[in-house]
């Protein structure tokens, strides 16, 4: 198993030696956003949980209540993206084909395997999970013992969801070949929509800020103390973290225990499917892709309508990306996930009892309008790495008649940005239209979510294919892989910090608007000049997140040798 592990060792290792001989500086610039980074996300999760525990005599449930909201939901991402992971390293993998054919046992290939599937799905949770639980330690002020038993949890808490996304994954492909990925992602997605739905509704969050759901208050703390089900291993690491943030270390061992069995459990059970089912499904793997495009007038008529906006050498690049993404079932397939967590996530906007609120309930509701701008920020900027970051990479190994041909590198990127930003416009828009609209904020602030949110659109898109052009991978196995690289870690990393910046920016002067709506008065000609100024650097900060990443990614795909 070990032997088998070594290329990817070896990968890594010649990736960090680069990194040292010759880009000392990007090393060191993107070594200091992840850093800030992590101090911003743990900065907000501090300041959250501190707010909750000044709530007396119900801080500390409310502050672990959110522990188990945040440990299901890293579940699930984690369930789904070892689902699509395994896809690839089980099945796709283009040197399966020599491990199959040498004398190596199936079992030390499913190890290696479930290594590889472990690490590639799971890096990114850690990322933005690590800096929210250290909050959590330096807020209730625990011990070693907390971060001992952190650590005992991560692992098994990372394990479990492996096993599970692969024996789903095995399952899948024992029904439908891994090469017509069409019917096993449109499967996978209904099935993750189904899941998320239920393991939301089963937080039943609008209980928990509805006084008159709960006869008495004893109702009430029984509700908040008890634990979304039994049955789920993230119920279990949030019951594990709780005593130990206490500093009652003893309740939370036979917590990790349970972990711990069940993900070598997991591990058992995994390789006895893989043993019974994996190479038959290996085997009929080996068919021949048959993606086809239609040739129907509706079709013909959606392309024509897509490249409407576009003219010259530009619609023919907007033209032949749309019609390779329709071609390619693992790409557009995954609308339908897309779509489901859209729909749960206005729908959450709907349960908010908003009325209830001790707060007046427009100032509460134009509140969680301008935070929401965040959250849509993050959704645009999750669906941009997966779809517009690996833009220029998608090229493939074929980029070299893109460099040789009188094509210019400059209309190559732009067409790739105008392409991404509009439907990345759509979907933000629609976001935000929506959940305000839910939220029944007033016209202005609906005004100011609706452009904050095209402008963070517009730099989200062009910093997506800046950057991808900055760090492209032509050579992969599966479009998943593009994104999990060290390019993908800085986009999300850099993203977060513009988004960050443009809230950070409007904080301010967006309050002051809004105060001075409500109580009827005028701001005066020098706080409207510090307004105007506040707004100008926020476009000021957009056109450089715009021409910035795109200049750099010209550069470097000129300098790239073909």
């Amino acid at each position: 198993m070990l032997i088998l592990l070594h290329p990817r060792f070896h990968a890594v290792k010649n990736r960090l030696t680069r990194l040292k001989k010759g880009d000392g500086l990007k090393t060191a610039v993107l070594a200091l956003l992840g850093v800030a980074f992590w101090a911003f996300m743990f900065i907000v999760s501090y300041r959250v949980l501190s707010y909750f525990r000044t709530v007396e005599g119900l801080g500390d449930l409310l502050a672990l209540r959110l522990l188990s909201m945040v440990l299901l939901t890293f579940f699930s991402i984690l369930v789904f993206s070892n689902v699509v992971t395994s896809l690839s390293t089980f099945y796709l993998s283009g040197e399966l084909d020599i491990l199959h054919s040498s004398p190596v046992r199936i079992e030390s290939i499913y190890r290696a395997k479930f290594i590889e599937t472990l690490i590639d799905s799971s890096w990114m949770t850690l990322i933005y999970g690590l800096p929210v639980f250290l909050a959590y330690g330096a807020v209730f002020k625990a011990g070693a013992a907390y971060f001992a038993g952190l650590l005992f949890m991560i692992v098994p808490f990372l394990i479990i969801p492996a096993a599970i996304g692969i024996i789903v994954t095995m399952l899948l492909v024992s029904a439908f070949p891994a090469r017509r990925a069409r019917d096993i992602l449109v499967l996978m997605g209904l099935l993750i929509f189904v899941v998320l739905y239920i393991l939301f509704r089963m937080l039943r969050p609008e209980n928990l800020v509805d006084p008159d759901a709960f006869p008495t208050l004893v109702q009430y703390l029984t509700a908040m103390r008890g634990p979304v089900s039994p049955l789920i291993p993230s119920s279990w690491a949030s019951d594990a973290l709780a005593p130990l943030l206490r500093k009652n270390a003893g309740d939370a061992i036979f917590f990790l225990l349970m972990l711990w069995s069940t993900a070598l459990a997991g591990i058992v059970i995994a390789e006895w499917v893989c043993g019974r089912i994996y190479y038959a499904g290996w085997s009929r793997s080996q068919e021949g892709k048959r993606a086809k495009l239609s040739r129907s007038r509706a079709a013909d008529l959606f392309f024509r309508l897509a490249v409407l906006p576009f003219r010259g050498t530009m619609r023919a690049i907007v033209l032949k990306d749309i019609k390779l993404f329709f071609r390619d079932a693992s790409q557009w397939s995954q609308l339908f996930l897309l779509l489901a967590l859209t729909v749960v996530y206005i729908y959450s906007f709907k349960l908010l009892p908003l009325e209830r609120s001790p707060l007046p309930t427009i100032y509460i509701q134009n509140l969680i309008s301008f935070l929401n701008l965040g959250m849509v920020g993050f959704v645009t900027s999750a669906v941009a790495v997966r779809f517009v970051f690996p833009a220029v990479s998608l090229e493939g190994e074929s980029f070299w008649i893109i460099r040789s041909s009188p094509l210019p590198l400059k209309d190559l990127l732009w067409a790739k940005f105008w392409s991404s930003v509009l439907p990345l416009l759509v979907l933000a828009e629609v976001l935000i239209v929506l959940s305000n609209i839910l939220l029944k904020v007033s016209g202005l602030m609906m005004i100011i979510g609706v452009a904050t949110v095209f402008l963070m659109t517009v730099g989200i898109a062009a910093l997506g294919v800046g950057m991808g052009a900055a760090f492209p991978r032509f050579r992969y196995e599966n479009v998943a892989q593009i994104p999990t690289g060290f390019g993908g870690i800085a986009y999300m990393i850099v993203t977060m910090l513009f988004i960050g910046t443009v809230i950070t920016l409007e904080a301010w002067p967006v309050y002051r608007i809004f105060l001075a709506q409500s109580m009827g008065t005028s701001m005066g000609p020098a706080k409207g000049a510090w307004i105007a100024l506040t707004f100008l650097l926020v476009i000021a900060l957009v056109v450089l997140a715009v021409i910035l990443p795109m200049k750099i990614g010209l550069k470097r795909l000129l300098d790239r040798e073909i």
